[in-house]
């Protein structure tokens, strides 16, 4: 069982693009020309790295998109990390890596090349994917029930770790004399499930940390229930205190019951934070973000989220009454946001825009350093998150911003560590090695 980390907490870098705001490609000096030069996302890394984070973390998709809209995914992020690790020499380095579309033996043998290549810095990302236009780049008309993604992935994750654990630890003896390696320490898993079917063993050495580490990001049941099995980390989605603690409460709970210990499990919101001397300086930069936004575009946005027409909606005013929850008729958890940014923010129509735009149901902080790291001491100390998982509106800004005025704060109160004390990803999270089975 691994060990239970300290309470100190716990930060990674989310890069996307130019930034979560969807207008940050716009600013004119937005890294819009380099999202395919690996030097940007090299350097993104080297800030996070002296900011002392655990982690970078990517996210993936497997189609384009809205490509009028702004970036959103450009380099694979497995080979993106590949050159990131040879520019940084202790942060950790997350991607997602779909059960939906991979196998475990590719998976398996792409993660652990990884870790090796890394040092033993590897996390991923367990997910299913969830969009037919997706589904559509891998043979499928449309994408699987949700039931069966998940019961697929969690056959995944268990083949998966079954094939990292197919070489021992001790499976090398590079004797010029005799054998290279033992093969009764390199065994076949003979997996036979039902979606998959793999022999093993794996023809990559055992990763550098056992298994790296195991992520997992979803808030459905489904979803929740995988993170009690075998997450070791959370990604979660929370808008304020209240509803991080009823999920933190809740995943927590699940953990113990599955026979884990729940403090060894990070459970990591997201967070949006625009930081500035003053309060007045960083709403400014907030607002500068927000006016960016294509107005027509975003006003019919809003329409589909609250099933009215919103185009003649005022700009600088008020939002105009919206119906209450329970007679609303199309997709709940989204209006349910809405609601709740409208009753606790009372936000101007392009205010509400910005905020969609930037993280949706995520978390934001708006303020001067110490008041940022106030809220985030708020959420730590309260059972609301062992850390978070950063979303900076704009890059490369909104990280330096964090890193050289708020992670200082953080340091300066004990809550964030002034400099790595291990090696590997593992190490930063506080949890042990898995023992190699053989």
């Amino acid at each position: 069982m691994a060990s239970a980390p300290d309470r100190r907490l716990h930060l990674n870098l989310f890069i996307l693009g130019c930034g979560h705001h969807k207008a940050a490609w716009r600013r004119p000096d937005s890294p819009a020309e380099r999202i395919g030069d690996i030097t940007y996302f090299e350097e993104l890394a080297r800030t996070a790295e002296r900011g002392c984070l655990d982690a970078v973390f990517f996210a993936d998709g497997h189609a384009a998109g809205n490509v009028d809209g702004g970036p959103m995914w450009f380099l694979e992020p497995l080979t993106a990390l590949s050159a990131m690790s040879r520019a940084t020499e202790r942060i950790g380095l997350v991607s997602t890596v779909s059960s939906t579309f991979y196998t475990p033996f590719h998976a398996a043998r792409l993660l652990a090349s990884l870790d090796h290549i890394s040092g033993g810095r590897v996390g991923w990302n367990v997910v299913t994917s969830m969009f037919d236009t997706e589904a559509r780049n891998h043979g499928y008309d449309h994408m699987p029930p949700h039931q069966e993604r998940y019961e697929r992935a969690e056959e995944f994750v268990e083949a998966v770790l079954r094939l990292w654990d197919s070489w021992g630890d001790e499976a090398f003896h590079h004797d010029r004399d005799g054998i290279f390696a033992d093969p009764d320490l390199v065994r076949p898993i003979d997996h036979r499930g039902r979606y998959f079917q793999v022999e093993g063993p794996l023809n990559v050495p055992r990763p550098v940390q056992g298994h790296p580490v195991l992520f997992q990001a979803g808030s459905s049941e489904q979803g929740r229930a995988l993170a009690a099995r075998r997450a070791e980390a959370v990604y979660s989605v929370a808008y304020d205190l209240s509803s991080s603690q009823d999920y933190y409460r809740d995943v927590k709970a699940r953990i113990a019951r599955a026979g884990r210990d729940p403090r060894s499990v990070a459970i990591m919101p997201g967070l949006v934070t625009y930081v500035g001397s003053t309060e007045q300086e960083a709403r400014a930069k907030q607002r500068e973000l927000d006016e960016l936004l294509p107005t027509e575009e975003s006003l019919q946005q809003l329409g589909m989220f609250v099933e009215q027409d919103c185009t003649d909606w005022e700009l600088d005013a008020p939002v105009p009454d919206l119906p209450p929850l329970e007679e609303f008729t199309g997709p709940k958890g989204r209006y349910g946001t809405i609601l709740r940014i409208i009753d606790s923010e009372r936000p101007t129509v392009r205010q509400l825009l910005g905020r969609l735009a930037a993280g949706g149901g995520h978390c934001t902080m708006v303020g001067t350093p110490e008041q940022i790291a106030d809220r985030i001491t708020e959420w730590h100390e309260n059972a609301g998150a062992d850390g978070f998982n950063l979303m900076p509106p704009s890059l490369p800004g909104g990280i330096e911003d964090f890193v050289d005025q708020v992670v200082p704060v953080l340091q300066q109160r004990g809550l964030f560590r002034r400099g790595y004390e291990a090696e590997t990803l593992r190490g930063h999270l506080g949890l042990a090695r898995p023992a190699s089975p053989h």
